[in-house]
């Protein structure tokens, strides 16, 4: 099946494969860190610093297609799924398509997702309740659940299924195991219920393809590998995997309003609103006091205000004496004021009377 394999232009070779079964049944996993094999680390992007393959799908090899049943595939090729090491494969749900005849390109992007506990969001902060996994993921949960699931109504579990219980019969996958499971799948949404975790990695891809062989590589490839022209064009695939570039993405779920930035806004509305009602008071309290000012306090002084003069002019006696004194002349006739000047204040309104002699 593995007939070229390299690895930032170095070979590689099964062994670099590790073993792991799922529900189309045995799939391998490269570079998977397993069976004490080191993790292997690329220092470039771009195409020729990743992983390239070439396989031989061997469709000769398939079942044939005697009736339509809820199993029955019409595609050939293989499924790939790109996952951290940390995070079980789950291909049948997320695993996408390399067909044959084709070279397919595989531009992969690391993001780093990272959401909030809640109250501000909804993932899951604490460690995962399993016996199977000991990080948890989305993949890791809807594993266990689905092997629990069996587990209480079959009695049995599949052969991908973790754990040491009593893998299924075929008649045991026939009667209970496949309908079950596609029950839950499909249409139980309340039994396997997983929340994202606050930090996941996820790798986004972009694919592109050619055609393979070219007119020109046909009969190299069919001398090379002792095949037919038609088995390479039917069989034959590239698949290249690679990092577009050498650094990651990373979406931050961020909380919206923070308890500081809340009492900040509650410490100053208030400030603003108590501070607008103190000067409304201020200022009732400046207009009470204008209007007793004006009021009460204007009658008092009208009611202190002095009379009026009672004559305008200054009169004197015809004759007058001292006490104890006897003029020695005639009396002297009344002076007559020749001009008289009178001020009447007006917030006092007293009279004032000038007079010249």
């Amino acid at each position: 099946m593995l007939l070229q394999c390299t690895f930032r232009g170095e070979d590689c070779y099964p062994v670099n494969f590790s073993t792991i079964y799922t529900r189309y049944g045995k799939c391998y996993t490269f570079n998977s860190g397993l069976d004490g094999n080191p993790l292997l680390t690329t220092l470039k992007g771009g195409t020729g610093n990743g992983l390239e393959i070439m396989l031989d799908i061997q469709q000769d090899e398939y079942l044939p297609v005697w009736g339509e049943t809820d199993e029955t595939s019409y595609e050939a090729g293989i499924k790939v799924q790109i996952h951290s090491q940390d995070e079980p494969p789950f291909i049948d749900q997320l695993g996408f398509g390399v067909a044959p005849g084709f070279q397919t390109f595989v531009s992969c992007q690391q993001q780093l997702l990272q959401y909030l506990p809640p109250p501000w969001g909804d993932c899951k902060s604490t460690p995962i309740d399993s016996e199977f996994f000991s990080t948890y993921s989305i993949t890791a949960c809807r594993i266990d659940c689905e092997t629990r699931y069996l587990l209480e109504n079959c009695n049995c579990r599949m052969v991908h299924m973790p754990g040491t219980s009593t893998v299924c019969t075929p008649e045991q996958y026939k009667d209970c195991a496949d309908p079950a499971l596609d029950f839950l799948v499909e249409k139980d949404n309340d039994y396997c219920v997983c929340q994202t975790p606050c930090n996941m990695t996820r790798y986004g891809k972009e694919l592109s393809m050619v055609k393979i062989p070219s007119k020109a590589s046909a009969k190299y490839l069919a001398k090379k590998f002792n095949k037919t022209e038609q088995y390479i064009g039917e069989n034959i695939l590239v698949l290249d995997i690679f990092f577009e570039a050498l650094n990651y993405e990373k979406i931050e779920q961020k909380k919206a309003y923070e308890i500081a930035g809340l009492l900040g806004d509650i410490g100053g509305q208030m400030g603003l609103f108590i501070g607008a009602s103190v000067l409304t008071i201020l200022e009732i309290f400046d207009y009470l006091y204008e209007v007793f000012k004006d009021k009460v306090l204007g009658y008092f002084i009208r009611k202190k205000r002095p009379q009026r003069c009672q004559s305008d002019n200054l009169e004197f006696p015809e004759n007058p004496t001292s006490p104890g004194v006897t003029p020695n002349h005639a009396p002297r006739a009344p002076v007559t004021p020749s001009g008289v000047t009178r001020t009447v204040s007006d917030s006092r309104r007293t009279c004032y009377l000038v007079t010249r002699l």
